[in-house]
């Protein structure tokens, strides 16, 4: 990462010395808090038991959160033996909006939730600053994906005593698979050896600029034949996902060294999600034995919500004409779509770092909408969507959100939005997708 952690951790440790990190501001405003969890969150993305709580503290923060000064240097030994005397709370910090959510469903006002992303950002070129870093050594439970977008974790998890912090690493949580990459597809390693591409966008990757005007100039240089690839797509990279063994490691540390290689959006499906959500609720019951009633019977509530959420997309897809999705953006979705057997064709993979492909990609995706008559091209949350127009605009294709959940913007974190929300409109658009 572009930053030095080992930087960050001496910035942190200065911090606390200068008084940054005043240990009476843990215990914030929020005791006796105890509202259901489907109220809706402050505008500053707090959970509901520190609905517009600043706990004094003068200092801005990124992170979302119910307590806006978490950054304490109070004794960490005292977090499970005397959580009730610090105001019977316990504190979870989640890296993405996914796990964040859970937490909410699942522990209402019991618990202070804090997500590191800011709202509104991207989450792939997320960089922990030095308040995160403190923020993650003060909480209680610390929820990450594990895959390569958590790389930094690592490195800060080492370098802290974590005997008293559970962890939770998404990628543990469930049965992983390889990242794909299917036909059209660009990887990064093949995006950086394509010199004539790369050349055309030597001065910079402005997501603001006019929509389309990259893909659109070079369309004509293209036929409908066009869509040949560069020697590094390779067999070896192209993966069957009928035959590909789901490859999990149930005995690795909680550091979650996860390579590369393996698709790490595994949130993305209900049926993880349900194995996520229980995870998490079983560690809430370690770190808060005397609320772990009512942890269980909140997970009950949202497990069943969860198994109408993939009853209503299993319906959706089996009462469909069509089972393939074309999305004009990257593809974070490996995890859906075998749960539906669905087939996909996309620009990039979910990991991937690029977000603007050559032409005979474009035109790749532009042919196969054609031929196969799909109504819709996908884009994702947060995306400038500027080839998921310019396929739209060659194909008369509806331009449609499919919302990975990996954040939301700061609006509809205002308003609360949940995850079996986006979900359930990233239902009624397949529906559009597949008719």
């Amino acid at each position: 990462m572009r930053k030095s952690i080992s930087a960050l951790l001496c910035l942190c440790i200065l911090f606390a010395v200068l008084g940054g990190c005043d240990s009476n501001n843990r215990i914030n405003n929020n005791q006796g808090s105890n509202q259901n969890n489907s109220q809706k969150n402050s505008p500053l993305g707090t959970a509901d038991s520190a609905k517009g709580s600043t706990n004094g503290s003068k200092d801005s923060t990124n992170n979302v959160s119910n307590n806006t000064n978490p950054n304490s240097n109070a004794d960490k030994s005292t977090k499970y033996d005397n959580l009730t005397e610090l105001n019977g709370t316990i504190r979870v910090v989640t890296t993405i909006f996914a796990p964040y959510d859970f937490v909410r469903q699942i522990a209402g006002g019991k618990a202070e939730v804090m997500m590191l992303l800011p709202p509104g950002s991207e989450s792939h070129s997320y960089e922990p600053t030095p308040k995160d870093i403190i923020t993650i050594q003060n909480c209680d439970i610390f929820i990450y994906i594990g895959g390569e977008s958590d790389s930094w974790v690592n490195e800060v998890l080492g370098s802290m005593d974590t005997g008293k912090m559970r962890t939770v690493t998404l990628m543990d949580c469930v049965d992983v698979v390889k990242e794909e990459i299917v036909e059209g597809m660009e990887s990064d390693h093949s995006h950086d050896e394509d010199d004539a591409h790369n050349a055309g966008h030597s001065d910079s990757h402005d997501h603001d600029d006019a929509q389309g005007g990259e893909y659109s100039d070079n369309l004509d240089q293209h036929d409908a034949h066009s869509g040949e690839y560069s020697d590094s797509h390779s067999q070896d990279d192209v993966h069957d996902r009928d035959n590909e063994e789901a490859i999990h490691n149930h005995d690795e540390s909680h550091t979650g060294n996860h390579t590369r290689e393996y698709d790490e959006h595994v949130w993305t499906s209900p049926k993880n999600a349900k194995l996520i959500v229980q995870r998490i609720s079983d560690t809430l019951c370690e770190a808060d034995a005397v609320n772990a009633d009512s942890y269980k019977e909140a997970t009950a509530v949202y497990l069943a919500q969860l198994n109408d959420l993939d009853s209503r997309f299993r319906e959706i897809v089996d009462s469909a004409s069509r089972r393939t999705l074309v999305f004009g953006d990257r593809f974070p979705f490996r995890y859906f779509a075998d749960a539906y057997g669905l087939e996909y064709f996309a620009a990039f993979p979910g990991c991937s770092s690029e977000t603007e492909a050559s032409a005979a990609t474009v035109v790749f995706l532009i042919n196969k909408i054609k031929t196969e008559a799909i109504p819709v091209v996908f884009h994702l949350e947060l995306s400038n969507q500027k080839m998921a127009n310019t396929i739209s605009e060659e194909t008369d294709a509806r331009v449609l959100l499919f919302h990975a959940c990996h954040n939301v913007t700061k609006d509809e974190m205002s308003k609360g939005v949940t995850y079996i929300e986006l979900m359930y409109q990233n239902a009624e658009n397949l529906r559009e997708a597949l008719q």
